[in-house]
């Protein structure tokens, strides 16, 4: 058989497109057979394809942003643990350790090598976030990783085609529904199976013995772009410091970006130690967000793979609460990391002031669990967004979430699977930052319990103090607050929902940038018309005379 090394650009476009059209199809397998909410209606998920040295070649259109910075760290552990030898076809590998997977016991990582030849040639990854894993269910309480759930660290859970049972039955005996997890373990098995087929195939149709060449050409041109873009930096060294929400009182992160050349170097020395709360972060989280950060800077227009983030290294001191360690509870992770990318922003806009972006509103990830009207019981999660921050030629998308491609599920299909009414969703006028470039608008939602049952809510918020930043003369967004039957509630605790009762989820604003009184008055009164400001709003933040909105009117 002719084999091909060489790839001209045309060609290279594209097989890159069709290694993505891949991941694509793996995903959509995922999502068409996935048992949870989460993963079919939220795409709360990766899926990459990873070379056979386990170099990230493509990831999913529909994916978690971030785990481009996680993946390749696990799937070191991974080579590491099972090197090529020990290995056969039809084998898959499981865990959802947290130093191992994705930062937390809830995401679980599968991974299946791809055989071609007699020997592996790549390897398929799936990430997906589980519905349940026992322990005290998705919360920021616990006080040690025992608390959290069942930990199940690298190892086989297909053995050469054979199912390993045994496993599933511990899975089950663990779980709160585990009709739905097991379900979903499942289709990460089949969807790594589908992945595997379609891997095999392409190479087949364009003479390819390996993917080594192909990897090393993709990522050779996405690091080139990034390094170009690095180079339009302002050299020199940038830090910031912020006060984050912790659940006992604020924390403090920092870090120095250092900008040499067209290497990054983000070094996260100053931020405080961790907390007996599960909000602490393992390394690879942390190393995931703060690539994701740059890459929204260096290479937003590039597929993702590894070369986009090859001129970036992240640093953090070992048990800082942004590189914890076992036994630390890490639980609720993200209500930590998803701070790093504001601190990264906040850090380099004097470097790249044309496109670094104010503070978003954050999505708001809630955790709910009971039994519906059907009998039936649930875990599921309610993913909702504040308002993105503005960027200097960009007003701030309303109510998007932070990070990115996150969904909210479907009205009619929550109340059929919890039993809950949700009796309003609308925006927030004047939530988003005023600036020369305007916030997003934030939302408020109330959920009423029409279960007939109790249901407990599991909430991680942040922005409930310290509101989104607006930069460059731009003022903050507003700030997020959760109430329970109109009282305000601690935004990272337990609660239960009784029959009737109702909750309010008051969605963070955008940050603006941007002096507002520069804003256009044309924008101005045409927020003013959408409802999105207010005529005092319009008055007071960017300067419109009362005269011009009655004008207008």
């Amino acid at each position: 058989m002719n084999v091909r090394s060489g790839f001209d650009a045309i060609e290279l476009a594209i097989l890159w497109d069709r290694l993505i059209a891949i991941t694509d199809e793996i995903v959509s397998t995922l999502v068409r057979t996935s048992f949870s909410t989460i993963v079919r209606e939220s795409y709360d998920l990766t899926v990459v394809v990873v070379d056979a040295e386990g170099r990230l070649m493509a990831q999913g259109s529909i994916s978690a942003p971030p785990f481009i910075g996680s993946a390749p760290l696990t799937m070191k552990h991974v080579i590491r643990r099972f090197p090529a030898e020990t290995l056969e076809p039809g084998d898959v590998i499981i865990t959802n350790d947290p130093w191992q997977g994705t930062g937390h016991l809830f995401d679980v990582n599968v991974v299946r090598p791809v055989f071609r030849g007699g020997r592996i040639v790549g390897y398929t990854l799936s990430i997906t976030h589980l519905p349940d894993i026992g322990g005290m269910g998705f919360g920021a309480s616990a006080s040690e990783i025992y608390h959290e759930g069942l930990r199940i660290p690298l190892r086989k859970i297909v053995s050469a085609g054979r199912l390993d049972e045994s496993l599933l039955d511990l899975v089950r005996a663990n779980v709160r529904v585990p009709d739905q997890v097991v379900g979903d373990l499942m289709a990460n098995i089949t969807a790594n199976e589908v992945g595997g087929r379609m891997l095999t195939e392409f190479m087949d149709e364009h003479r390819l013995d390996g993917l080594d060449a192909l990897s090393a050409a993709i990522r050779g041109q996405a690091e080139r772009v990034t390094r170009e873009r690095i180079r339009q930096f302002r050299p020199g060294r940038y830090a910031n410091r912020i006060q984050i929400e912790g659940i006992d009182g604020p924390i403090t992160i920092a870090c120095a970006v250092d900008i040499v050349g067209d290497d990054v170097t983000i070094d996260f020395a100053g931020t405080g130690g961790c907390v007996k709360r599960g909000i602490n972060v393992p390394y690879c989280y942390t190393n995931a967000m703060s690539l994701y950060s740059m890459k929204c800077l260096t290479s937003w227009d590039l597929p993702n793979n590894e070369g986009a983030t090859a001129p970036i290294k992240v640093v953090a001191p070992e048990g800082c609460i942004l590189n914890a360690q076992p036994p630390w509870p890490t639980g609720g992770r993200h209500s930590t990391g998803h701070w790093v990318s504001p601190l990264v922003f906040g850090a380099l806009k004097d470097a790249a002031p044309d496109l670094v972006q104010s503070d978003t509103g954050m999505i708001d990830i809630l955790n709910f669990c009971g039994t519906n009207r059907h009998g039936g019981e649930f875990s599921t999660m309610w993913f909702s967004a504040g308002g993105f921050g503005a960027l200097k030629h960009h007003d701030g998308p309303e109510v998007t979430p932070g990070p990115s491609n996150m969904s909210v599920v479907p009205t009619e299909v929550w109340e059929d699977v919890t039993g809950m009414i949700i009796e309003r969703k609308e925006l927030l006028v004047d939530s988003g930052g005023p600036g020369e470039a305007r916030g997003g608008l934030g939302q408020e939602i109330t959920f009423r319990n029409d279960s007939g049952t109790p249901i407990t809510v599991f909430s991680m918020a942040n922005r409930t103090e310290f509101p989104p930043l607006g930069f460059s003369g731009g003022r903050n967004g507003a700030r997020r607050e959760h109430r329970i039957n109109d009282k305000p509630i601690h935004p990272k605790g337990q609660y239960v929902l009784e029959q009737g009762d109702r909750m309010t989820l008051v969605q963070a604003g955008g940050g603006g940038f941007g002096d507002p009184r520069r804003r256009p008055r044309a924008k101005v009164l045409a927020d003013l018309s959408e409802g999105f400001v207010s005529r005092e709003g319009a008055e007071r933040d960017y300067g419109v005379s009362l005269a011009e909105i009655k004008a207008a009117e």
